[in-house]
């Protein structure tokens, strides 16, 4: 998906349309871009780059708190869609896959059409642009994807991904970082051309098993297989606080808010997470992470109870930067006995579903805990 938190807000606020959005919150604050329209990124502006510095690049851009319940939901939608046309979707990222056409065309025509019967439908029912590239392998189809945004469709003919890549530089192999990246330079190597004409030995005995991987990657030869239905490893929340937080009370409430959006994330997923992790950061910097693991849930007030319980444990002594839950662990929900003995955590599950309908229709803010309450209402 194109620039998709950005672009899921300028679709949704037509004044916003044209103009340079930042996703990842107020400039003043010190938290990271998540997402930057093409109007921003023009300015030099990038995810992941920090907020301040984005709005110095920047600052006419319209800043914009995340709305990660918002883009699930489109998420979920535009996931649909792959799906009609494949079988086999490998999820990467919530606005990225991996989609095995092989075997379809006497459904959709040849990959080609396909994949423009497929942009052409995401663009219909969610007003959204993707791009595509379409490939042999997962590697260059990747590497295609990137190379004609927005709405690009970019196709490699089997046999020609050698001299596809020739010219591109080296950062775009997976697994070449700033250091890989450097130590390739010093080689001489700055494109992947320049890395064909490199011996496999040479790569091999400068760096290892990874050489080895360089070698294959840079004429195109992926032979990874797609892994569909792949479960979400983890799930998470973090907020980082404007200024040093060292109120505990707002440290509760911030936590009972991520362990509510992770609740809803496993909810979603039909998952149930056996282990919690609560992360901080202090104002040197100083990162440490707790972790519980117990029985099996996808209740938010049962993740806040054991991230706060780790939180007491730990006994913030000096202001946080940085508040985190997390959830991992993960088994399909249901497959544990526990619900089914404990009538009060099923009465528990029944109204979080109910009260996950009302925020898929009515958003984030329909129904919250009671705790969360007077918060939302002096935002």
């Amino acid at each position: 998906m194109d620039a998709f938190y950005a672009s899921i807000e300028q679709r949704d606020r037509p004044d916003l349309r044209g103009r340079p959005v930042i996703v990842g919150g107020d400039p003043r604050g010190r938290g990271v871009v998540a997402a930057a329209s093409y109007e921003a990124r023009r300015f030099g502006v990038r995810s992941a780059m920090p907020v301040r510095r984005a709005a110095r690049l920047c600052p006419q851009a319209v800043f914009l708190p995340p709305d990660l319940d918002r883009y699930g939901r489109v998420s979920r939608q535009v996931m649909a869609i792959l799906r009609e046309f494949s079988p086999v979707v490998e999820e990467v990222s919530i606005d990225e896959a991996f989609v095995d056409l092989g075997g379809t065309g006497s459904l959709f025509g040849g990959p080609v059409e396909a994949v423009r019967r497929i942009k052409a439908r995401i663009r219909a029912e969610t007003g959204l642009t993707a791009s595509a590239g379409v490939a042999a392998n997962r590697f260059v189809a990747k590497v295609a994807s990137d190379l004609d945004k927005p709405d690009g469709l970019v196709v490699v003919p089997p046999g020609r991904e050698a001299a596809f890549l020739a010219p591109l530089a080296v950062e775009r192999i997976w697994g070449v970082g700033g250091v890989t990246a450097r130590d390739l330079a010093a080689l001489g190597v700055r494109t992947i051309g320049q890395l064909q004409l490199l011996p496999r030995e040479t790569l091999v005995r400068r760096f290892g098993r990874h050489g080895a991987v360089l070698h294959e990657l840079a004429f195109g030869r992926d032979r990874s297989r797609l892994a569909p239905g792949t479960p979400t490893r983890s799930v998470g929340s973090e907020t980082t606080f404007a200024d040093d937080c060292g109120d505990p009370v707002r440290l509760r409430v911030t936590l009972r808010a991520q362990a509510e959006r992770v609740g809803r994330e496993l909810r979603a997923a039909g998952v149930a997470a056996a282990r919690v992790t609560l992360k901080l950061r202090f104002a040197d910097f100083r990162t440490i992470t707790r972790s519980l693991t117990s029985d099996p849930t996808q209740d938010g007030l049962e993740i806040f109870r054991r991230a706060v319980g780790l939180l007491d444990r730990e006994g913030a002594a000096q202001p946080v930067r940085l508040i985190g839950v997390a959830a991992s662990g993960l088994r399909r929900a249901g497959a544990g006995q526990l619900p089914l003995l404990d009538p009060a955590l099923l009465k528990r599950e029944r109204l979080a579903r109910a009260v996950d309908t009302l925020t898929e229709r009515f958003g984030e803010r329909a129904v919250v805990p009671a705790t969360l309450a007077e918060p939302l209402a002096r935002r």
